[in-house]
């Protein structure tokens, strides 16, 4: 059965080389730019022709979902540009398109701050990848979009690791972190929820806790401990966000 492997990009010239080069036993890729001031789309047009441009950026969600409608074949893989398909998983995929349709999860295995971080309850982190186009697709969520499973679909597992090269320095994760917590509380907000300073400060130190000592992040050596501590901060980010907003939001209409 073909299979179309399918990605959003933007402003990924540092990436998209080495993630396309293990793609290229993939039917058909397929690649959706959100409007790349590098080399991006260059880049992406010597590995295919089908690379588009939509600059009328919604989220995640939508954006997957529009990279989707462009794509041809049965299957889809969704892959993002910082991400590698070992020999092994690549072996796996091939494999389960060939069975009844089910939606399959990879072992996602993350290199962070110079190495590859095995606890911190990062890894395996299974992230649904796999999967019938014409069966499923992802929500519309603007952060954190997640694929729908429908009601009766078997999801299984596939062998190997898909590799991850999350952060290139920390600056690139505190502007990362930003963005998201941005989106999350906007998200949030909109839904009309709210937070206090708070709780910010508890769950924080909540996510601390759990990565570094529920989760073994000590066994990371010091990337494992500076990602439960930059963890924390982006957690409290994030309420402190949203407080801000709806205070903002409630002054406004005084």
């Amino acid at each position: 059965m073909p299979i179309s492997a399918v990605l959003i990009v933007k402003n990924e010239a540092h990436h998209l080389r080495e993630c396309l080069d293990t793609l290229t036993w993939a039917d058909e890729i397929v690649v959706l730019d959100a409007g790349s001031q590098d080399n991006t789309c260059a880049i992406a047009r010597e590995y295919t022709d089908n690379v588009s441009v939509n600059t009328d950026w919604q989220g995640f969600g939508i954006q997957r979902q529009r990279a989707q409608a462009r794509a041809s074949h049965e299957w889809i893989l969704m892959v993002d540009a910082d991400e590698r398909v070992t020999p092994e998983l690549r072996d796996s995929i091939l494999e389960a398109i060939q069975q009844a349709p089910a939606i399959y999860s990879a072992s996602r295995l993350s290199w962070c701050f110079g190495r590859f971080i095995r606890h911190s309850g990062w890894y395996p982190d299974r992230v649904l990848r796999l999967y019938p186009n014409a069966q499923t697709a992802y929500n519309a969520a603007l952060v954190h979009e997640k694929l729908v499973v429908p009601e009766g679909m078997n999801v299984k597992r596939l062998s190997g690791d898909l590799l991850h090269y999350t952060y290139r320095d920390l600056r690139h994760y505190l502007e990362k972190s930003a963005h998201y917590a941005q989106a999350w509380s906007e998200q949030r907000a909109a839904q009309g929820k709210t937070a206090t300073l708070g709780s910010g400060v508890t769950h924080g130190i909540a996510c601390f806790l759990k990565m570094y000592v529920l989760k073994a992040g000590f066994k990371d050596g010091k990337q494992g401990f500076l990602l439960a501590l930059l963890s924390a901060h982006s957690t409290f980010n994030k309420y402190a966000d949203l407080w801000i907003r709806t205070r903002t939001s409630a002054a406004k209409k005084r």
